[in-house]
């Protein structure tokens, strides 16, 4: 007879090469979200301070770049199609890792992170339609609240200190993955107006030659980061947005390892260009897009207009229960159960973080009311209190547990044998046994040893009060 099969578990411990790749990619972009947290703070001073407020609309609206070529923009619209040109790349990358040596190369395991981020799009959308229907609202503003932003959800996990498994966390940046891709493809097929069919087909030839490019081997920055700007160049006059064209160089990179390679090109390359877009192309996005002017009849307005109003509840509500929805309807149809160390309250603490929508949120928003300044911050300001009315959700909630995340970390982390290696992936090595027994051996000696001194001390302390009574035996 054929043993039972044991039942898929979600959100269980995660290979240790994986947990490693998760490690690296959250601690940057941990550090990014700090400063993504920071520039959307100054931006909001900067843009609030009478005082400054001329000086950040003069920058934000100073215009440079080769007018021939159509590129003489704003320093604003550089940053969001130009810098976020970057995030979308590693963006890219990291979507290709994901299909083919990550979470998303086993159907199974992938479709929890597909569902769960589907859902988790069609809700918020779902929930804005419906409030600006109820209210006789805009609808063109239904893609603001789907996407999620992983940086600055990062960046409030590292403020609350929260220790969430590794097995949340890595769910959460696959989550933000598998989200950024279908945020491209919004942007790509609902926010093209027209479209300069000569530019897209020198866009085309571009990819094709980068592609090619890199199939035959070819390397050198030098060749690939001017192919890169006319790629981007090209694609931007064509009419898609050009952020399309950092994703799709992303894809084509080789995220696979052949034999001898310590990391696939892929690989090596975003741990070169990640630093740079969390560090600098998303926080200068941030501080250039976030600088909406903030009063209390602003705030108010925020709850009071269906289009506004729809951003928040789409993020807030939406977010959490399209994605905790997404998890449980998985583990519902797929049999799977969650990790005995978790509960559900835990899912639902991560979506509520998820709701957390900004890089892409405020992009989205630039271009779903384009030409209406005033609605455009009206959003813009929406996506900023939905997403700290989420974060103040996820901070109460992760903290309720964070005690027993820490003692989950601690288990994960520890290393009694030195090895390098977490003892929790080591428990079938016997090796690993073997060195845990030598290490109490040496323990038990060294106890055994002190017992004796010990011992010894004690029995001498005895004998001096015996040996003084019979020296001294006569009366006084």
């Amino acid at each position: 007879m054929s043993a039972p099969r044991t039942p898929r578990k979600l959100f269980d411990r995660l290979s240790l090469p994986e947990r490693t790749f998760v490690a690296d990619a959250l601690r940057t972009e941990t550090v990014g979200g700090v400063l993504l947290l920071t520039a959307a703070i100054a931006a909001l001073a900067w843009a609030n301070i009478p005082a400054l407020h001329g000086s950040y609309e003069s920058v934000s609206h100073f215009h440079f770049g080769p007018e021939a070529l159509g590129l003489h923009l704003s320093v604003a619209h550089w940053a969001a199609d130009g810098l976020l040109a970057v995030f979308f790349f590693v963006a890219g990358i990291e979507l290709k890792r994901e299909l083919v040596a990550g979470d998303l190369k086993d159907p199974k395991a992938a479709a929890l992170p597909v569902v769960a981020a589907l859902c988790g799009m069609a809700a918020p959308a779902l929930v804005y339609t419906l409030t600006n229907l109820a209210q006789g609202g805009s609808l063109a503003g239904w893609a603001v609240p789907t996407a999620t932003d992983i940086a600055f959800a990062l960046a409030v996990l590292a403020v609350i200190g929260t220790s969430l498994p590794s097995a949340l966390r890595a769910f959460l940046l696959t989550l933000a993955v598998v989200d950024d891709l279908f945020a491209i493809l919004i942007i790509a097929v609902f926010f093209t107006d027209s479209l300069n069919f000569a530019a897209l087909g020198g866009a085309a030839v571009g990819l094709a030659v980068f592609w090619l490019l890199l199939r035959k081997g070819v390397r050198g920055w030098y060749v690939y980061v001017p192919l890169a700007l006319v790629i981007w160049g090209l694609m931007y006059n064509s009419g898609v947005h050009a952020t399309i064209a950092g994703v799709a160089m992303g894809l084509m990179l080789r995220c696979h390892r052949r034999d001898g390679e310590e990391h696939s090109p892929g690989e090596h390359i975003e741990h070169l260009v990640r630093p740079l877009s969390a560090g600098l192309a998303v926080p200068l996005f941030a501080l250039f897009s976030a600088g909406v002017s903030v009063s209390g009849g602003a705030l108010a307005d925020v709850f009071t207009r269906p289009e506004t109003l729809g951003v928040v509840l789409g993020l807030v509500v939406g977010k959490t229960l399209g994605i905790f929805g997404g998890t449980w309807l998985t583990a519902r149809f797929t049999r799977a159960s969650l990790s005995d160390e978790l509960a559900w309250a835990d899912v639902f603490a991560v979506a509520t973080l998820a709701g957390i929508g900004f890089t892409v949120s405020l992009l989205i928003g630039e271009l779903a009311f384009e030409g209406d300044a005033a609605l455009t911050d009206e959003v813009k300001a929406a996506v900023l209190t939905g997403s700290l009315i989420a974060a103040c959700l996820a901070m109460v909630l992760l903290r309720i547990r964070n005690t027993k995340y820490r003692r989950l970390t601690e288990a994960e982390e520890r290393d009694e044998d030195l090895s390098g290696i977490p003892d929790i992936y080591e428990e079938d090595d016997p090796a690993y046994h073997l060195r845990m027994a030598a290490i109490y051996d040496r323990k038990a000696a060294e106890h055994r040893r002190i017992a004796q001194e010990k011992t010894a001390e004690r029995h001498g302390l005895a004998e001096v009060p015996g040996g003084a009574g019979e020296e001294d035996d006569g009366p006084a």
